[in-house]
């Protein structure tokens, strides 16, 4: 999954396709709610103008800033309040997209490929969890594998061999059943307590908590593919020309940063914590098109309740905006 996406000059995330945008005939292959709706951003940004706040920092962090439209509505929503707005992202044709978008907050916007040594600010990153690699394990006739990819010939193919790995809670029944770990995404909120001297951190992201990600039924897993507005279940066909992702736990999250030292701030669903921060009066002011979008933002069938938010704080505690409803923390 790490070279299908990331490999220099090949994987997914490293060629020069468009990605993101409304409708397949852009030649994009999938749309991200800051692309949808500017209302996005600006429902964002007073979370973000409250944790700047709450936490006396003045630098905004994003990570995989896509084509830069979130960047642009934080940018514009917030102002003077932002000192420095760093973008960290690994795709080079990604970044001068980004350049190019952002141009009128050169004197402000800056890049880059990993993260100091120390940081401090509020950090934002928008489906970005999702495409961080995962193992995949499998179990079969009761036996525990972790399934990778062979070669066959000139064709790609599965390979299953017995593994110690598990996943963090025991699946009830006798029946073979797929699914993910997700280490890497694990390491990158370590990394982060690690780095973060004041601040927070809020992510969103679709997927589900402990007890919903490895629920007996989901016996199939989440991995699934992108390409030209269409999803597709299989990573080894076309590899490096769409986008391979999965759910993000985020109970595996949470205790990963806390046992890091980075406790959580909050944990809602998206229509939630967008309603929190004030969407509905947003949508009562915008044209009909916008009120359109922006509902596919907090519908129950659409995007409200898949996508979540959770965040966390270097710092003390504060009722943060986006949780003072709905706060699902508990449930993690």
């Amino acid at each position: 999954m790490a070279q299908a996406l990331y490999a220099p000059g090949l994987g997914y995330y490293a060629n020069a396709s468009r990605k993101f945008g409304q409708m397949p005939s852009s030649g994009s292959d999938f749309v991200t709610a800051p692309e949808m709706t500017p209302l996005f951003g600006r429902a964002l940004a007073t979370q973000v103008a409250d944790a700047l706040a709450a936490t006396g920092t003045q630098d905004v962090w994003e990570f995989g800033a896509g084509s830069g439209a979130l960047a642009v509505q934080l940018l514009q929503a917030l102002g003077d309040r932002v000192r420095r707005y760093t973008i960290v992202d690994l795709s080079g044709t990604l970044i001068e997209r980004q350049r190019e978008t952002l141009a009128a907050f050169a004197d402000k916007v800056e890049w880059a490929s990993e993260l100091p040594e120390a940081m401090s600010g509020v950090v934002v990153g928008n489906e970005v969890l999702d495409a961080m690699p995962v193992k995949l394990i499998v179990r079969t006739a009761g036996v525990w594998h972790e399934r990778g990819v062979a070669v066959e010939g000139k064709a790609l193919a599965w390979s299953d061999r017995p593994t110690d790995l598990r996943p963090p809670v025991d699946i009830e029944g006798p029946h073979d059943y797929l699914t993910e770990i997700h280490p890497q995404a694990e390491a990158f909120v370590r990394t982060l307590a690690d780095r973060l001297v004041q601040g927070a951190a809020f992510f969103i992201d679709y997927g589900f908590g402990e007890s919903e990600y490895y629920h007996p039924q989901r016996h199939m897993g989440t991995l699934m593919c992108h390409r030209g507005h269409l999803a597709d279940p299989d990573p080894l066909r076309d590899v490096g020309l769409k986008d391979i992702t999965a759910h993000v736990n985020f109970t595996g999250l949470a205790l990963a940063a806390q046992e890091a030292g980075l406790p959580t701030l909050g944990y809602a669903t998206q229509a939630r914590f967008l309603l929190n921060c004030g969407i509905v009066p947003l949508l009562a002011e915008a044209p009909l098109a916008q009120r359109v979008a922006g509902q596919r933002l907090i519908a129950e069938h659409e995007m409200g309740e898949l996508f979540k938010v959770i965040a966390f704080h270097r710092g003390d505690f504060w009722d943060a905006l986006g949780f003072r409803e709905g706060d699902r923390t508990h449930t993690l």
